[in-house]
């Protein structure tokens, strides 16, 4: 069960617990203390103080903007552990929460985008990377170098990797995607993933921007990811944090690229 799933029942519980007072136990209240305005019990009060809160809270989480952190480095440099991000649910179209059925489409993922999604293997389960393949592209992936329908990706070298966050040392390049470029890393003393296949219908292929050290696309476990489970473009970063630690202040407020 994740948030939207705890958050849709808290709201049906304390709906529930309203309208139950409203109609049957509001009234014998009133028959017990004529005259009188009988208190509400605290489960019907705290229900209907935080019924408009907890309904607030689900609508900005399930059609605007839900937070995720990143636990991992397969999304390094650009993103590292310990990364608090805003994901705008909007881009793709507007879901029900639970039953994730698109009710209004308002665009279209964009080759290059950085996408949070849903594993298919197991949807409670949620991946961040970079979408390298729409549907029905022919992908190919030579020793790191990637291929869309026969056209190369342009990228060029862009020096070392000297963060605070491991992989010091590791080869960076500017990999671009029509206008847009970003950093992509190859993490040292890991093999590359070769890949190559068509992307199915109503499917996209992924990958991780630390391209040696990411469990993406080119990975049965992950595989093609259907459209159904995507969940909404990375736009910012709003924090770093890795406990034990103290927040990196130079994070706050990074736009995702």
């Amino acid at each position: 069960m994740d948030l939207a799933g705890i958050f849709t029942l808290l709201f049906v519980a304390a709906g529930l617990i309203v309208l139950a007072d409203k109609a049957i136990f509001e009234r014998r209240r009133q028959r017990q203390a004529p005259g009188s305005i009988a208190p509400e019990p605290p489960l019907v009060y705290y229900s209907r103080s935080f019924l408009p809160v907890i309904l607030i809270v689900l609508l900005l989480r399930s059609f605007v903007f839900e937070p995720f952190r990143i636990p991992s480095a397969s999304m390094m440099p650009g993103l590292v552990d310990g990364d608090f991000i805003l994901v705008s649910k909007f881009s793709y179209g507007l879901r029900l929460p639970l039953l994730n059925v698109k009710v209004l489409p308002l665009g279209e993922p964009h080759r290059g985008d950085v996408i949070v999604f849903r594993l298919p293997s197991n949807p409670s389960v949620h991946f961040i990377k970079r979408l390298i393949g729409l549907p029905g592209d022919h992908i190919v992936v030579r020793n790191n170098r990637i291929s869309v329908n026969g056209t190369a990706i342009p990228i060029e070298p862009d020096g070392t990797y000297s963060g605070r966050y491991g992989f010091t040392g590791a080869a960076l390049a500017l990999e671009k995607f029509g206008a847009n470029r970003h950093v992509v890393m190859f993490a040292p003393d890991r093999y590359a993933t070769d890949f190559d296949a068509v992307v199915p219908p109503g499917s996209y292929f992924f990958m991780g921007d630390n391209r040696n050290d990411s469990e993406d696309s080119r990975f049965p476990v992950v595989g093609f990811i259907p459209e159904q489970y995507l969940v909404g473009h990375a736009v910012r970063i709003l924090a770093n944090w890795r406990i034990p630690g103290l927040p990196d202040w130079r994070r706050i407020g990074m736009t995702i690229r």
